[in-house]
């Protein structure tokens, strides 16, 4: 007796329960490769541990900075830690033997640790050196890693693999949930790039006998009809299973209409958590497991549970069936699948798909995602013969736009395949020591591991030879860790070779990535910034008994830049930077200038691209140079800085990272913050305050040095930065007013800009560039008094930057704010506390602590920081409107395809009426209250005219005057597309710019089933569509065809000598195009071309379709009008019938439509009264033919 088992594989006579067939019966991006053969290793926590005693041995109160917190011990035990990350057996240990309520308790410790250290720290710092302050506070940044990563990384995630698994589990189970946890983190990460929908399949192997055990116990569980109904063929669904041979494979999906953050992932470990045969498995299942996921913006298709990816390669047989095995001449026949995820674009997905239509495999009409040409593209190539990797790098190789892919197949179970080509994408392969992790962002994998390789997919192998660009990696599971376990090609086969030079290290942890309870990394920043600026103060100066010493080294200001200036030598500072950094660097060059007023130096602040294209050599060889970079690896800058150290320059570095490019290019560097503030938005903010505190405390030690400050000012001026966190931090607390001056007033004006006057122009300049970013416009950014002169007539949005500007600069500066409002400008003022001016002039007034330069920078600054972050997010509020109504448009549309109803049929469904009606209340509103500024002008009109045609209000043979060159696409289609374009225009992803985010959705060109019936066929058969039939006309014709029995016959008529109305004249004339059936037999005045006169002129007249007998024969007739290219009749088409005698009198009814009424209409005003079966005796004919007046006539005599 055997349960769950293949016939094929059981002893003759056995009974099976159950029988297994798996060729037969059971019918973002980022991912794991399980390594085979990795060992655990013993002691680890009790490394971990002690080099933690020791290091507890040595705090700040303990030992000198040289020698504190264990000198190299925290950088070991950040190592130590890895490595007990890495062991997944170790972590199966935990369960077992205490050590998680150990590690526990040693993270308490830790932490409180930590705390001491850091209090010490505040203490110290004004004593220690600024060497040894670098030193204790690179080590303490370690702590805080190791920290977050036990606290986080380790014993978080072992919570959340046992809320997955239910219970412990035996090793090899452990182990699959452990990876299951890991994707499953990775994807709430990649999140951010996209969240409408996400997947993830799990396969692995499973012998028999393991196959057995499990059906068993999913049979005990009374679970069989479930597991046999997931194991049904076709795409890839939520809980789709399938079994092929020793290979197991699970599917999970979810997609959600308002993409919001973390929903998705939630919603797949609740699944997973609940799924009892998945654990019926894993607790049997073997190693070589595979993991690939997915979190989607949608590119092309609706946002569904079928789009959702990975997709696989299951098509249709024209009679509808899944197609349940193919052969591949180098495996042989079977269920084969393969599974594909993609990031970016197939552009050429329509060809490839026509292609498949054109060879008889269909696809299940509610998937429309590009991604289904993957798995359809390899199969086309294994079909023709190839290997499995010769098919995928041929697929690949025929894709066009910017893609990133990850594909794996039961055909090499033991294999996961990546290709990566063009800009926009890309894709990171994370080296740990038991799995290989993938993934489009470093941030997915670092949880993981900080080694990583990136594949290049814009670089060609050869130069000049576009075929050679691209790269593909296949990983594979029994070759060992590292590179060993690496393939690499390119696009053309080449092979390539990696080395240890490719492995890079991430600089980022989990902890530099938390996002914590904020919706974007841009806000979290804006609230850091103030810890920012106080650690960039942290340890700089010191004062005591009224005076100021200054704390800087020789690594931070070199002993000859401080001598070549008290010599005189230096005759020049050069504040440098690009983007951001340039404009910090302008408010730094100003605040040089303020401090060593009455010194000769020539001080200007110089993009870094002019420093190293127009400065001369002899310059800089007088030259002090000061760089301004966020993460000291800007290509202009560190270029600029090499040239200029090369021709004599002295060079000061302003970073916010250690060991970065530019730390060994300069003399001395100034670390912000702590040194390792990293920013994840691509928009900088909390780094350009740093920026310009640190620029201003070097200002305030250079005037020391050089006398050109008073020691009293240069005290008031460090007391007033001290107080620079707190005045931030009141600022930080008006983010709801600033959100409310933004909300609205961004949705009015498509022009916007900044101003401000004296060093207030700086804030604007910097404002400008965030708002840019934030919002996808260009900004204008000028001085107050001179915008009156310069485009006001654009009308824009006007903010400007006031706090802290000089009294008599405050009274020109309302004047222009009056003159802005005078133009139909809007504006919105950041001024100082007590400011009360503006209140009856701007629109919105913001007004934050009052302050001195430079801190009045910063404050205008984070104010309009937090105002560009609310505008961007307000006008992407209006794209997930938007998007929202589009899915829900979609899903009807889809349905309607599913149904294959026609186009008509679909516009005239009341679900598609309400869903977009209620979507035009919201639309129409926008537009009556100007809220569409930030729409193309096209797209907003387009938008409009389409929610009416989509629901019929306008007939739709004027859909093809308004649009004219949008030749076979109908209303909804169109609307779909037209939406998509809108969402791109207003969708603002806040953390990345337009060209790094995938915030596209482009509309899905459905193909219309063809009009159904005797008629509508005919039709066809003469070359004409439904776009040749008015609206009015394809609803007629839709009623009289269940009347008819037979056609017997038709003639085509060309109409000539119509006016420019398309209406009758004297001139014209009617002839003979083809006939057709009895018509053939049968002679007709207009075999030549003859006048318009009679029935046929009446019908071209009204543009009607005439049913009933012919007028001089008698003949059971209908006529319809045919329209042109012009959309005026262009023939007339006759068909000769016989209506069915049969009819009943509802038949009848729904025949007559309309003129039923009117026949009931003139009943009425007799005072008869109506009976359906009055309809009964007379002849379907007479009712089509005759006038309503003849037919009442013929009712009264019957009553």
């Amino acid at each position: 007796m055997c349960v769950g088992r293949n016939p094929r594989y059981v002893p003759e006579g056995s009974i099976v329960f159950f029988p297994i067939v798996p060729d037969v019966l059971f019918c973002g991006l980022a991912g794991i490769v399980a390594i085979k053969g990795t060992k655990h290793k013993q002691g680890l926590i009790e490394r971990f541990t002690s080099i933690f005693e020791a290091i507890s041995a040595k705090g700040l109160a303990e030992a000198s900075a040289a020698d504190s917190l264990g000198a190299e011990a925290p950088a070991e035990m950040e190592k130590a830690l890895y490595t007990i990350k890495q062991d997944i057996d170790l972590q199966h240990a935990f369960g077992q033997d205490g050590s998680l309520d150990i590690l526990r308790r040693f993270a308490e410790k830790i932490d409180g640790f930590i705390q001491i250290q850091e209090d010490a720290l505040e203490k110290r710092a004004g004593e220690m050196s600024a060497g040894d302050l670098e030193i204790v506070s690179g080590r303490l940044i370690t702590l805080k890693d190791v920290l977050w990563e036990l606290k986080e990384d380790l014993l978080k995630n072992q919570e959340k693999i046992l809320e997955l698994s239910g219970r412990l589990g035996s090793l090899p189970e452990f182990r699959k949930f452990y990876r299951l946890n890991s994707m499953l983190n990775a994807m709430d990460r990649l999140e951010i790039r996209g969240r409408d929908s996400a997947g993830l399949i799990i396969t692995f192997r499973i012998s028999l006998d393991a196959l057995d055990r499990a059906v068993t116990h999913i049979r005990h569980a009374g679970l069989l009809t479930e597991f046999e109904n997931r194991c049904t063929p076709g795409d890839l669904m939520n809980g789709s299973i399938n079994l092929f041979k020793d290979t197991v494979a699970f599917t999970y999906k979810t997609a959600s209409v308002t993409g919001e953050l973390g929903k998705n992932c939630r919603e797949l470990r609740q699944q997973i958590a609940g799924d009892s045969i998945l654990k019926a498995f894993l607790a049997e299942g073997d190693e070589d497991d595979l993991y690939l996921a997915h979190t989607r913006w949608a590119s092309v298709g609706a946002i569904n549970i079928p789009n959702c990816h990975p997709i696989n390669n299951s098509t249709l047989l024209p009679s509808g069936m899944t197609l349940l095995e193919e052969f591949y001449p180098r495996y042989g026949k079977g269920n084969w699948r393969i599974n594909a995820t993609l990031n970016g674009d197939v552009d050429n997905y329509q060809q490839i798909m026509a292609a498949n239509e054109s060879a008889g495999r269909l696809v299940d009409p509610r998937l429309s995602t590009d991604a289904k040409a993957i798995p359809l593209q390899i199969e086309r190539y294994l079909l023709a013969g190839d290997d499995l990797q010769e098919a995928f790098r041929k697929a690949v190789s025929t894709f066009e736009g910017s893609h990133a892919i990850a594909m794996e197949s039961n055909l090499e179970p033991e294999k996961i395949y990546l290709a990566l080509r063009g800009s926009g994408q890309s894709l990171f392969v994370g080296l740990s020591h038991h799995q290989y992790i993938f993934a489009s962002e470093v941030y997915g994998l670092i949880e993981e591991t900080p080694q990583f390789i990136k594949m290049d997919g814009e670089r060609p192998r050869l130069e000049g030879d576009p075929e050679t660009t691209g790269q593909i990696f296949i990983l594979h599971n029994d070759r060992g860790d590292g590179l060993s376990g690496i393939e690499a090609i390119s696009y053309d086969g080449h092979p390539l070779r990696l080395t240890e030079r490719d492995i890079r290290r991430a600089e980022i942890t989990t902890r530099d990535i938390d996002r914590g309870a904020h919706r974007h990394y841009f806000i979290k920043e804006i609230m850091d910034a103030p810890s920012s600026v106080r650690k960039t103060l942290r340890g700089k100066y010191r004062i005591a008994d009224g005076k100021v010493t200054f704390n800087f080294g020789a690594e931070t200001v070199p002993g000859n830049s401080q001598k070549d200036l008290v010599e005189g030598k230096t005759r020049n500072i050069f504040v440098i930077g690009q983007g951001t950094a340039a404009v910090a660097g302008a408010a730094i060059a100003e605040a040089l200038k303020a401090c060593l007023k009455g010194k000769e130096l020539n001080i200007q602040a110089i993009k870094a691209t002019d420093l190293s294209g127009f400065v001369m050599g002899d310059e800089l060889a007088r030259s002090l140079v000061i760089a301004v970079t966020q993460s000291g690896t800007t290509t202009d800058t560190n270029r600029a800085v090499a040239i200029a150290r090369e021709k004599g320059a002295s060079v000061i570095a302003i970073v916010n990272r250690r060991q970065s490019d530019i730390t060994t290019k300069a003399h001395g560097v100034f670390y912000t913050s702590d040194g390792r503030d990293v920013e994840m938005s691509v928009a900088s903010t909390k780094a350009f305050y740093a920026q310009i505190v640190a620029g201003y405390l070097l200002a305030l030690f250079f005037a020391k040095m050089l006398g050109s400050m008073p020691e009293d000012a240069i005290l008031r001026q460090l007391e007033a930065l001290e107080h620079a966190p707190s005045l931030m931090n009141r600022v930080l607390r008006l983010a709801n007013e600033i959100r409310r001056t933004a909300w609205d007033l961004v949705r009015l004006k498509r022009h916007w800009a900044l101003v401000g006057s004296g060093t207030n122009k700086v804030a604007a300049d910097e404002v400008r560039i965030k708002l840019s970013e934030l919002c996808y416009k260009t900004i204008s950014s000028d001085i107050i008094e001179d915008k009156k002169h310069i485009d006001l007539s654009a009308e824009p949005l006007i903010l400007v930057m006031a706090a802290g500007s000089p009294e008599i600069v405050l009274e020109d500066i309302v004047k222009d704010t009056t003159i802005f409002k005078a133009h139909a400008s809007r504006a919105v003022v950041i001024t100082d506390e007590g400011e009360t001016r503006f209140d009856g002039v701007a629109d919105h007034v913001i007004k934050v602590p009052r302050a001195s330069f430079p801190i009045s920078i910063i404050l205008n600054t984070i104010a309009g920081h937090l105002w560009g972050y609310y505008a961007a997010v307000s006008l992407d509020e209006q794209a997930s409107q938007l998007r929202d109504f589009r899915i829900k448009l979609s899903e009807i549309l889809t349905r309607h395809e599913e149904m294959k109803l026609s186009v008509f049929e679909s516009i005239a469904d009341t679900r598609l009426h309400g869903i977009v009606n209620e979507f035009a209340g919201t639309f129409n509103n926008w537009r009556s209250i100007g809220h569409v500024a930030n729409l193309n002008v096209d797209t907003a009109t387009d938008l409009t005219l389409l929610l009416k045609y989509a629901t019929g209000k306008i007939a739709h043979e004027e859909f093809r005057k308004d649009f004219w060159d949008k030749r076979g696409v109908w209303p909804p289609d169109l609307l779909d597309a037209t939406l998509s374009r809108a969402i791109d225009e207003l969708s603002r992803p806040v953390d990345a710019i337009r060209h790094q985010a995938k915030t596209v959705t482009v509309g899905t060109s459905r193909k219309m089933p063809a009009l159904k019936g005797v008629l509508f066929e005919a039709v066809a058969a003469l070359g004409f569509t439904a776009e040749n039939l008015t609206q009015k006309d394809w609803a007629a014709v839709s009623r009289l065809q269940p009347a008819i029995e037979k056609l017997r016959g038709y003639t085509l008529y060309r109409l000539s000598g119509l006016d420019e109305d398309g209406a009758p004249t004297d001139d014209s004339t009617i002839s003979v195009v083809v006939k057709g059936g009895i018509a053939e037999g049968m002679r007709s005045r207009a075999d030549i071309a003859t006048p318009l006169i009679g029935t046929k002129r009446t019908i071209v007249k009204n543009r009607d379709v005439y049913a009933g007998g012919g007028r001089s024969d008698g003949a059971s007739i209908i006529i319809m009008p045919l329209l042109g290219a012009g959309l005026d009749p262009e023939h007339l088409l006759l068909f000769h019938v016989e209506f069915s005698e049969i009819l009943s009198a509802d038949q009848k009814k729904m025949t007559l439509g309309e003129k039923l009424m009117e026949i009931k209409n003139l009943l009425n005003e007799e005072n008869l009264p109506w009976r359906d079966d009055c309809l009964r005796d007379i002849p379907i004919k007479i009712l089509l033919g005759e006038a309503v007046e003849s037919i009442a006539d013929m009712i009264k005599k019957g009553i």
